[in-house]
C-alpha cells in the first residue's frame, strides 16, 4: 500500500523528535543562548562543541570543517547579528524577508504546493530593466504580478557602503545592479540564462549583498526574540508562542561553484559589503592560501600575451582550478570567520564534488537541510565537470535531517516541521548559456510557490569567415529518449560515408564531438569499423599525447582528428592543418564553432572556398543551434526540415 507522502514526514519528524529525547544531556542552542547566564548553566556549556579561533596567520592543510572541543562558546555579545544590533527597521512588518520566510508565508498554500508538484505553471513576458525581456512564471491558480514593481529592502547599514561605491560605477552597472537587486527582492527564483565577463563582478556584489541581507535579519530576528524570551523569564510570565524563527539547523545560504578561483572571487564580493575597521576576516592567511596560486607559481593565463587566449577561457581558469572544495562562513556582528564548522555557520561555499564527497563520506546532508537561498554560478562550466554532482546536491537539499543536531523544536517554524521549506527557497541560477540539463534543473527542481524568473533573448548569427561552404544537416527524432540512437545512426551510415568517399574530405577532417558519451562511442567506431588513420583529443589526454596527436594531424600523418568539447573547454588549444570540420552535434558554446572555422586560417594559402564545414542537428538542439544560426535563422533551419 502507498504511503502517503504527509504521513511519512509526520512519522519522519516524530522519530527525529524522539530521537532527540533520548539523547542524554541538556540542549545545545542552535543559535545563541538565552540571556541571564548561571555559573551552573556555563560550567555544562563547556564541553559544547563550537568553531575554534584560529590565529590569521594559521597556514596548515586542515579540513574545513574542524571544530575545536576545548575552545569557550561565543557570549551574545560576540556572537551578534552582523550589520549592527537586533533591532526591526521601521516597516519591518512589509518586508518582504518576513513575507516569504516569516511564520505563515502568503504564497505557502495547498493550492500552490499541488500546482508546482504537477509542473503547472501560468507564465506571462516582461521586461526587467538591465535584465532585459524575461519570462515569469507563477504557480497556476496564482496571480502572476510583474516583478518589475519589485523592490529590494537593504539594511541601511549595508546600503550605505553599496551606494557609496556605486557613485563611481558606470550608469549602465548601477541600474544592473540595481534591476536584480529588486527581482531578487521578491524571493522569486532567478534563471539569468547570459552572463558575461564585463557583468560578473558586478553580479557577484548584488547576490553577496542579498546573501548578507537575508542572514542579518535572519539573526536579528533570533536575537529580538532571544530577548523577548529573556524579559518574560525575567518577569515570571510564561514565554511567548511566536517565537518560531529558525530552522533545523544553521546553515541558510549556499553558494556551488565549480573552482577555487571563484570561491576567492565570492568571498572579495561578500567582504566588500563587511569593511574594515568595523568587520575583521578571521582566517583569511589560511584562505588565501589554500584558495589561491601556491607561493612562486605563476599564471600563465593571467600573465599570458593579449590575444594568446580567448578572454572568456582566462576568466574562467585563471588561479586554482582544484574542482573539489567547501567553506563553511559565519556572520558575527563583528566578524566574518572563514572555515566555520557546517553546523555552526551561516553560509556554505563548494564545489557540487565537494559536497558530495562531505555527504558521503558523513552519510547524511542535514547541514542543507534548511537552505533557504542557493546560489550556483558558472553553470556552464559545471556541466563540462560532472553534472551528476549537480543533480546529486539538489536531490539532498531541504530535507527532513537524519539527526536532530540538538535544536530548539519549540524554535523552528512550522513549514520547516511540515517539510515544505524546499516550497520557499530561492534560487538563483548563473549561466553564460542554456543548455538542455540546465533548463532540466529549473524546470524540475526549482519548486517556489513565490514564481520564478528566467531570462531570455534572441541570439543574432555567429561571424564565420564569409565563402566557407557550411552546411547544416538535419536528422529526424521523434522522442529525445531516441535521439542519441538515430544521430549515431545517420552519422555512421550517411554522413561519414559521404565523407570518407571524398577525396577533399577524407583527409584533414576534425570530427567535434560536443557530449562525452557521443565521444567514446565515435571513438569506438573509428576503432572498430573505420579504416582510416586518426587521432584522439580528449579532457583526458596527456601534454605528450596531445603534442604528439596535433603534430601528427598537422603532418597529415593522420587523416582524422577526434576532439571531444570537454577537451577544448579546458585545454582551448589552436588545432592546425583542418580544411573540413564535422560537427557531430552543435557545440553548447557559440564560440568554439567560430573558433574552429578560422583555426584553418593559421596556415599559409588557404582560401575560404577550401574549407568546409558540416553540422548535424535534431530539433532537441534548439539552444546550441540557436546560438550559432541565431534565433530566426534556426527556426528557418528545424521548419526546413520537418
Amino acid at each position: 500500500m502507498a504511503i502517503d507522502d504527509s504521513s511519512s514526514t509526520t512519522t519522519r519528524l516524530l522519530t527525529l523528535l524522539n530521537v532527540s529525547a533520548t539523547k542524554a544531556g541538556k540542549r545545545k542552542r542552535t543559535f545563541i543562548e538565552e540571556t541571564r547566564p548561571t555559573e551552573k548553566l556555563n560550567k555544562k556549556r563547556a564541553v559544547q562543541i563550537v568553531i575554534p579561533e584560529e590565529s590569521s596567520e594559521r597556514t596548515s592543510q586542515e579540513p574545513a570543517d574542524r571544530v575545536d572541543k576545548d575552545a569557550q562558546p561565543p557570549t551574545e555579545q560576540e556572537e551578534g547579528a552582523p550589520g549592527g544590533e537586533a533591532e526591526d527597521e521601521p516597516g519591518a512588518e512589509a518586508d518582504p524577508y518576513e513575507a516569504h520566510f516569516g511564520l505563515h508565508p502568503i504564497v505557502l498554500t495547498e493550492s500552490a504546493r499541488e500546482a508546482v508538484d504537477r509542473r503547472a505553471w501560468s507564465q506571462q513576458r516582461d521586461k526587467l530593466g538591465k535584465l532585459g525581456g524575461v519570462v515569469e512564471s507563477v504557480p497556476e491558480g496564482a496571480e502572476v504580478s510583474s516583478s518589475s514593481t519589485s523592490k529590494h529592502r537593504v539594511l541601511e547599514k549595508l546600503k550605505a557602503p553599496l551606494e557609496a561605491r556605486q557613485a563611481k560605477l558606470p550608469r549602465e552597472i548601477v541600474e544592473l545592479q540595481n534591476d536584480l537587486l529588486n527581482s531578487l527582492s521578491s524571493y522569486r527564483d532567478l534563471y539569468i540564462t547570459r552572463t558575461t565577463p564585463d557583468t560578473q563582478a558586478s553580479t557577484r556584489e548584488v547576490l553577496t549583498l542579498h546573501a548578507l541581507n537575508h542572514i542579518t535579519k535572519k539573526r536579528r530576528r533570533v536575537l529580538k526574540n532571544n530577548e523577548r524570551i529573556s524579559h518574560a523569564v525575567k518577569a515570571g510570565n510564561p514565554p511567548p508562542e511566536d517565537v518560531q524563527d529558525q530552522g533545523f539547523t544553521r546553515p541558510s545560504v549556499l553558494i556551488l561553484l565549480p573552482f577555487r578561483s571563484f570561491a576567492l572571487r565570492w568571498i572579495s564580493a561578500l567582504t566588500v559589503h563587511t569593511p574594515t575597521p568595523e568587520y575583521q576576516i578571521e582566517n583569511n592567511t589560511r584562505f588565501q592560501s589554500e584558495y589561491g596560486l601556491p607561493p612562486g607559481a605563476v599564471d600563465k593565463l593571467a600573465n599570458a600575451e593579449p590575444g594568446m587566449y580567448p578572454r572568456d577561457h582566462i576568466e574562467m581558469f585563471k588561479g586554482n582550478v582544484d574542482d573539489s572544495f567547501r567553506l563553511g562562513v559565519k556572520m558575527t556582528r563583528k566578524s566574518v570567520k572563514l572555515f566555520a564548522e557546517f553546523y555552526g555557520c551561516d553560509l556554505i561555499i563548494a564545489s557540487p564534488l565537494g559536497l558530495r564527497m562531505s555527504i558521503e563520506k558523513e552519510k547524511n546532508a542535514d547541514f542543507l537541510s534548511s537552505v533557504e537561498v542557493l546560489i550556483v554560478d558558472q553553470m556552464d562550466a559545471l556541466t563540462m565537470q560532472n553534472w551528476d554532482h549537480v543533480q546529486f546536491v539538489f536531490s539532498h537539499l531541504n530535507q527532513l535531517p537524519m539527526e536532530s543536531h540538538d535544536v530548539d523544536f519549540s524554535r523552528i517554524k512550522p513549514w520547516y516541521l511540515d517539510g515544505y521549506s524546499a516550497y520557499l527557497r530561492q534560487t538563483v541560477l548563473l549561466s553564460a548559456y542554456e543548455t538542455p540539463e540546465t533548463r532540466a534543473l529549473y524546470n524540475h527542481s526549482l519548486k517556489n510557490v513565490a514564481g520564478r524568473i528566467r531570462t531570455e533573448r534572441r541570439w543574432l548569427p555567429v561571424e564565420v569567415p564569409e565563402g566557407i561552404d557550411q552546411q547544416f544537416i538535419q536528422f529526424d527524432c521523434s522522442t529525445p529518449r531516441d535521439e542519441p540512437e538515430k544521430r549515431f545512426q545517420y552519422f555512421s551510415t550517411q554522413l561519414l560515408p559521404g565523407v570518407l568517399k571524398s577525396a577533399v574530405q577524407s583527409a584533414n577532417t576534425v570530427i567535434f564531438v560536443p557530449s562525452s558519451f557521443d565521444f567514446i562511442r565515435v571513438h569506438n567506431h573509428f576503432r572498430k569499423h573505420v579504416g582510416v588513420s586518426f587521432a584522439v583529443l580528449s579532457e583526458y589526454s596527456s601534454n605528450q599525447d596531445i603534442s604528439r596527436a596535433r603534430q601528427a594531424f598537422f603532418s597529415g600523418k593522420k587523416a582524422f582528428l577526434l576532439v571531444s568539447e570537454r577537451f577544448h573547454f579546458f585545454r582551448r588549444y589552436k588545432i592546425r592543418g583542418i580544411r573540413n570540420i564535422v560537427f557531430y552535434g552543435p557545440p553548447d558554446h557559440p564560440q568554439f564553432y567560430t573558433e574552429y572555422l578560422s583555426y584553418p586560417f593559421l596556415d599559409d594559402g588557404v582560401e575560404a572556398p577550401d574549407i568546409t564545414s558540416r553540422v548535424l542537428f535534431s530539433k532537441y538542439d534548439w539552444l546550441r543551434l540557436e546560438r550559432i544560426a541565431g534565433t530566426e535563422g534556426a527556426a528557418e533551419l528545424v521548419k526546413r526540415g520537418s
